[in-house]
Order: C-alpha cells, then structure tokens, then sequence
C-alpha cells in the first residue's frame, strides 16, 4: 500500500531509501477492499548527503541551480509579511470571494473559502470558521456567542469537529470581520485552527478532578500557548490590532519560546519559532494520560502521553512522534501512519522537547510537494533513529527510554458521571457532530441558564459540566424533549461512528458522508440482525468524503474513505481501541 517517498533533498531532507522495513513502518490499519494501481510516485531529487549545518528555511537564501523548486505555497507565505498581504486588501474587495494567495493565508486566521456545491452555475461562494479550543475546553460566555453567530451569520448550526473545536459554516465574506471579532472578544480565538503551523492540541475532555487528567490538559493548552503564531497579523485584521485576551500566558512557556539555546529560534523575527515560512504542512499534537486512547494519539505528529509515579503524581511523558492520516488515492507512496516512540522526558522539560521536534519538522520537511510535506514522511524515510538524533541536537538531551504504559481504551465520556469535586457532568451524543434543531435550541437554554462551561470531545460530542445534583433531573427531562438521547438508548454503531461534513461546502469531498453516514449505519445494523449479531454490539465505523482521513477512517474497525459519486474505498482491520496497525 505504501512505500519510502522517493528521494529528494531540500534543506537537510534527504530523500531516497526504503526497502522492507519503510514499508513495514508506513503500513497502516485499515486496508483497502478495493484500490486502483497507483499510477503516481514522488518526484525524484537530487543525491548527495544533508548538510551538517542547520539552515533556517526561514532565512534569506541565496538561490542556486542545486536548490529544489518550493511550492506556490510556500511562496505566498514569504512574500506575505507574516499572514497579511494580500490577504488583509483582499477582505475590503467587493467580491464575495478571495484570490488564491489570499484563500492560502486566510486557513493560518481560522478559516476556509467554501463553495455550495448542491447549487449548479455561478459559485455561491462562503467561508468555514473554525475555532481553536486546547483540549476542547469552551468557556460558557464563547458557547452563547458561537451559537447565536450561527443563527446570525451561519447555517442555523455549529458542527463539532473530531479535533474538539467548532466549525462554522455559511459565513460571508462581508461578515468575517464582525463574526471573528465576536469569537476573540468573548474568550475564543480562530489563530492557528488551520494552515501550515501548529492545529487544536487534543486532550481528555472530561472534567475529572484527577492529578493526571488535569495535568494533561493543561499541558495541551501550554503547548498550544508555545505554538501559537506571535506576529499580530491576527489581531491587526480582526479587531484592529487590539489585543482582546487579557489572561496572561504562563511563564514557562514564555521562557521556553524564547530560549534559542540550541539554535531553535529566528532571533529578530517576530515569529521566533515559525519564522517567515511557517511548518511546511499542517502538525497536530494530542496530550492523554496512561490508557485513554480518546485522542487517537498515535495518529498525531506529536503524541504526548502523561506518566505517573505510584503514588499518582505527573512526573513526565512518552512522546510518540510521526502519526498521520492523510493519503492520495492511487499514489501509494502517500498513505497514512501510525506514530513510533522517540522516548521519555521529565516533566520540566516536555515544552523543550516539543519544540525541538517541530523545528526538527520545520528545518528538514519537504516544501517541493505538499503531498510529502508532513512529518511521518520525513521520518518513515530517515527511520526512527536518525529523527531522535536530529531532535536531540535541538533539545540538548537524550531522550530517556519509554516507560510501560498499560493498554489502550477509548473513553466516550457520555452520559451521567461524577468529576470528583461533589458537581457532575453530562456527556451529550451529537450524532456526527451536529448542532441543531430543537437540540441545538435546548443546549443553549440549559448551557445559559445554569452558567455551565461545556468541553468538544475527539468524537464530535459535548460534555456539560460542572453540573450540580439538583440540576441532574431537570437537565435530563430538557434533552429528553429535544430529542438528544441518553447513550443508553442510542444504538452502540452510532455512538462510536465519526464522519467528516464532507458534501456540500467541503471542496475536497469526492463524495458524502455525514449526509450519508445515518442510513450506512442502518443498512449496516439490518444485516448484523440478519446475521444474529445482538443489539448491545458493535464495531467503529468511520466514514469521510476523500482520503484527507479528517474523521480518521484509517483507525476505524470499518473505515469508508470516499473516491469518488456514490463511491468509498472500505477499509478493514482497525480495533475499538485505535491502536492496532494494519492486517496484512
């Protein structure tokens, strides 16, 4: 299914390589039932050996015939003056649209331009907005604001995303402006939700008052905090250039930012860690403690998994690095990727370690062709060892050996349950993530009126928290009327199901799937009563309209992968945990 990326050198990535055990190493765990024969490779590069000096893809660089052509991507992002032009006179034109340069740098503020593509003829065109939520955390105030921006300049719904964030859809061009200044002045912020740098950092999103779990979490939102773009570009469009957010970040990360010990940082830039071209693709990071698999955390760039001593203090992590789900039909030198262990580190220096991998990434990632651009292909194609090494001359440390974690489970945190501070939380299933309806009416009359933060789960879901026992009965009778089910009553198929929102504003979908998701659950519950398979069980499915794997079908125990009008590629052989790599 997938092979080393052919060889190329760009920057210190030197390409070429393979054999066996590459091959091993990429394989994934679904597998296809039906895929054509490839008929694209990598383009080849140029030999010779990485330069033992480290350049700053960033910095000025004198052009040669020798250098590899950069993407039109990576061009826009140097000549934009760190995510402004032509972005920012592009937003005052009187189109409804874009221009191309402009549609690239609008993803780094949050955002996509969309189409209606159920509407033939001249393009209806409007934009995607999604949110950055560290650990799918929502203050109350950010709910009511989300949900009344959807009914005032959305679709009348908010869409909860596998990566704990919200996505909203339908928004126009002339309403950007007032739509992302409302997110930033009620305590969100859209910086970073897309693009080429740093996405939402994952965690449990159940509130427990647990050492670990909170540990986690805020772990994620200081990494999100280190990683977050430092130019002003965002504020400057948005809101002015005010600075809406007065919480203060913490000190540690501030130090660790700016700390160019080893050669990290562009010291006069005012993006020290990103520099001029950002990461060369998009890099996701996922926080969990020992044994919660909520976050797909092999399926990270970064996987960072809290360990604790025996008497249930932090005490550091295991970093996994090189997950990743995206592929290209028919080019099986694309494919998808579980993450390998690089090792351990105490818990002081976890931002250290983080750092070094993304510069790692952002120094030797390929910025010719943004199909290998990701960092699992840089690392299935150097091998694990290289990688560490390469990390380490940034971090300034060995990496410790990986401590022995306990198996994997997935958590869905739904239902009734008890944080452990004497309140309660209530875990809603959101069928594919869809806010609403008289369910989306009612989320917010409850939300409101008992003042409760709310968190996104990685499984498009919503947890209320903070919920008082005298609250616990009439907060059930509400959703009850609505129609949001309690997870005992809702068939075990839908509970573990994600889809994409793919058709009709997704430009990349080839196909449905949350429109076409429900009645593939059905069809697939008919034949298990068919078959004597109980009401009670269950497998994962997972469907998404291209091979970007968003809804990340390549974990799932059935994964659709759609390739085409009323067409899927089925992918078999994943477990409910989603850690098991592929069956060959």
């Amino acid at each position: 299914m997938s092979a080393a990326v052919g060889g190329a050198e760009f920057h210190g990535f030197r390409g070429g390589g393979g054999g066996a055990a590459q091959l091993q190493r990429s394989r994934m765990l679904g597998r296809p039932l039906r895929v054509a024969t490839p008929h694209a490779a990598a383009p080849a590069g140029g030999g010779g050996s990485s330069s033992a000096s480290i350049r700053a893809v960033s910095a000025p660089l004198k052009k040669d015939a020798s250098e590899v052509k950069r993407s039109k991507v990576e061009i826009i992002k140097e000549k934009s003056n760190f995510l402004r032009y032509p972005l920012n006179e592009e937003l005052v034109s009187e189109a409804p649209n874009i221009n191309d340069s402009a549609v690239q740098l609008i993803k780094f503020h949050g955002s996509y331009q969309q189409t209606d593509r159920d509407v033939r003829g001249q393009k209806n065109y409007s934009f995607m907005l999604r949110t950055k939520n560290p650990c799918g955390k929502v203050p109350n105030q950010l709910y009511l604001a989300m949900d009344t921006l959807a009914d005032e300049f959305g679709i009348g719904t908010l869409r909860l995303t596998t990566r704990q964030t919200f996505q909203l859809h339908g928004v126009l061009k002339k309403n950007l402006k007032t739509v992302i200044s409302t997110v930033i002045k009620n305590m969100g912020s859209s910086l970073g939700a897309c693009g080429d740098l740093n996405r939402n950092v994952l965690a449990p999103a159940a509130p427990y008052v647990r050492k670990d779990i909170l540990f986690a979490q805020e772990t994620a939102e200081n990494i999100a905090a280190l990683l977050t773009p430092q130019s002003g570009a965002y504020y400057d469009l948005w809101v002015d250039g005010e600075k809406i957010m007065s919480a203060e970040e913490p000190p540690e990360v501030t130090k660790a930012r700016n700390d160019n010990t080893y050669g990290t940082n562009f010291p006069d830039s005012p993006e020290p860690i990103y520099g001029t071209q950002y990461l060369p693709r998009k890099f996701k990071i996922a926080v969990t403690v020992a044994g919660d698999n909520s976050v797909d955390i092999l399926t990270n760039d970064i996987g960072v998994v809290v360990v604790s001593d025996s008497a249930g203090e932090p005490v550091g992590f295991n970093i996994y690095v090189g997950g990743g789900m995206g592929r290209t039909h028919r080019v099986e030198t694309t494919f998808p990727r579980l993450a390998d262990p690089l090792g351990y580190v105490p818990k002081e220096d976890i931002l250290y370690a983080i750092k070094a991998i993304v510069v790692t990434q952002r120094e030797n990632g390929r910025r010719d062709d943004r199909r290998y651009s990701r960092m699992k292909y840089l690392i299935d194609n150097w091998g694990i060892e290289k990688f560490r090494a390469e990390v380490e001359k940034y971090y300034g440390k060995k990496f410790e050996d990986s401590r022995p974690l306990p198996e994997w489970q997935f958590n869905s945190y739904l239902g009734w349950q008890e944080q452990g501070d004497g309140k309660l939380f209530y875990g809603v299933h959101v069928d594919n993530g869809r806010v609403a309806g008289q369910a989306k009416k009612t989320l917010r009359e409850i939300i409101e009126k008992y003042n409760l933060e709310v968190s996104i789960t990685p499984n498009q879901n919503l947890i209320l928290c903070g919920i008082d026992q005298a609250w616990k009965d009439p907060i059930t009778a509400a959703l009850a009327q609505s129609g949001l089910l309690e997870p005992k009553d809702v068939d075990p198929l839908n509970i573990t199901s994600m889809a994409c929102p793919a058709l009709p504003l997704c430009p990349l979908a080839q196909t449905e799937a949350e429109r076409g998701i429900l009645p593939i659950l059905k069809r697939i519950r008919a034949v298990f009563d068919k078959v004597g398979i109980k009401d009670h069980e269950s497998v994962v499915v997972r469907i998404t309209g291209c091979p970007n794997g968003c809804a990340r079908p390549y974990m799932a125990e059935v994964g659709f992968v759609g390739d085409g009008p009323n067409s899927y590629q089925i992918w078999l052989g994943g477990t409910p945990n989603q850690k098991k790599k592929m069956c060959l």
